[in-house]
């Protein structure tokens, strides 16, 4: 279930005048583990009730997070694979990936260590 449906039927159930413990239970039963806390639903059901009417998410301002990609994942492999001894800084130039998103495929994807001499 999507959180813009999730925030739709606390939308709805709050201008039904359920109470947000309420929404919360319904919730839990229809989406279990995936459900939002009681406090999301408070706090969304409270800007609801100030007149909010969006339920889809504001655009943020950063870098998405998706340039983790397979492909950028291979690349980053190829170029250590092909030079072992490659900076974190020179992979940022070649890839033209930030030094986070190299970091992140490093480690968390590749599951390789740097070595110092």
């Amino acid at each position: 279930m999507g959180k813009e449906y999730l925030r739709f039927h606390i939308k709805v159930r709050t201008a039904l005048h359920i109470e947000p413990i309420d929404i919360h239970s319904e919730l839990c039963s229809v989406s279990g583990d995936q459900a939002p806390t009681l406090r999301t639903v408070e706090r969304w059901s409270q800007s609801f009730r100030e007149g909010e009417e969006e339920v889809e998410d504001e655009l943020r301002s950063g870098r998405p997070i998706s340039t983790t990609t397979s492909a950028n994942i291979e690349k980053v492999r190829n170029l250590i694979y092909d030079d072992s001894y490659s900076t974190i800084d020179e992979l940022c130039v070649q890839t033209g990936l930030s030094h986070g998103t190299i970091e992140r495929i490093i480690f968390d994807h590749l599951k390789l260590e740097i070595t110092t001499a």
